[in-house]
């Protein structure tokens, strides 16, 4: 179910269904839940899944010259409390894995457990910051289709992309649909985000870490090499994806949650 919730300077969109405990979903850059849809549905079936837009993505609105992750987790701490839940298993694929962790660093107490789907704590280096740079410059010319076709192509496994050439049309078109001044504050937002590997260290809240073995943005040996994992999380490397999981390997990713929020209960 569409709902709205509306607070200071804009309104968050986000889907609503299932029965349960609470599994929040944040989409990536330049996606929307759109792209998480199916996922969001199989999950529902064991789930209470909350699917979210994040500010300036898909219906949700954004006033925001800068989305940091710190903003984005306080917003959905209102839209939490706004619906009276007392504590959330979040799920954040690769952007919305930057908020997740904000989120375990801010509001610890409203949270069962998380995953990082696709994504890590680390902060961006000196050439990811200049990459995000030039495609600000990019975006801000109004040419942003130069690059999102060849990015999204690039967050499948190189042979998925003839299997999954739906999911990627459908993706493309979404992150084509995302406003030129959203994507510009994401960018700004995840250029000044810290490392949050000390979050996860911590072991404060209980994790779920997926990753992909042949994911072409993140190597997943290196940066589980550089987190000490605490005793309460656990590590699932898909053997068959790419960056985008919930879609490569569908069941197996639903499967992997299922299994890890039911024992953390």
């Amino acid at each position: 179910m569409d709902k709205i919730f509306t607070y200071a300077s804009g309104n968050i969109h986000y889907t609503d269904s299932g029965e349960g405990q609470v599994v929040v979903l944040l989409h990536g850059y330049i996606e929307t839940s759109e792209v998480l849809s199916s996922f969001a549905k199989k999950l529902s079936e064991k789930f209470r899944v909350i699917s979210v837009d994040l500010p300036g993505h898909g219906k949700s609105a954004n006033t925001e010259k800068i989305l940091t992750m710190e903003f984005m987790a306080s917003i959905l701490s209102k839209l939490v409390r706004d619906l009276n839940i007392e504590k959330i298993f979040l799920t954040g694929h690769s952007l919305g894995g930057y908020v997740t962790l904000a989120f375990a660093e801010l509001y610890p107490d409203m949270l069962s457990g998380y995953c990082l789907l696709h994504s890590h704590p680390f902060a961006d280096d000196k050439e990811k910051i200049e990459k995000r740079n030039i495609e600000i410059g990019i975006v801000e010319k109004g040419k942003k289709d130069m690059f999102i076709p060849g990015s999204i192509t690039k967050l499948f496994a190189a042979c998925n992309i003839q299997l999954f050439g739906e999911a990627l049309k459908q993706t493309t078109g979404v992150a084509l649909k995302v406003p030129d001044e959203t994507i510009v504050a994401i960018l700004k937002g995840m250029i000044v985000r810290p490392s949050r590997a000390a979050v996860m260290e911590s072991g404060r809240v209980p994790f779920l870490w997926i990753l992909g073995a042949s994911d072409n943005l993140i190597n997943c040996e290196e940066v589980q090499s550089k987190v000490n994992i605490p005793g309460n999380a656990e590590i699932v490397v898909l053997q068959n994806s790419g960056h985008m999981g919930f879609i490569e390997e569908e069941d197996r990713s639903v499967k992997v949650i299922t299994e890890f929020v039911r024992k953390i209960k």
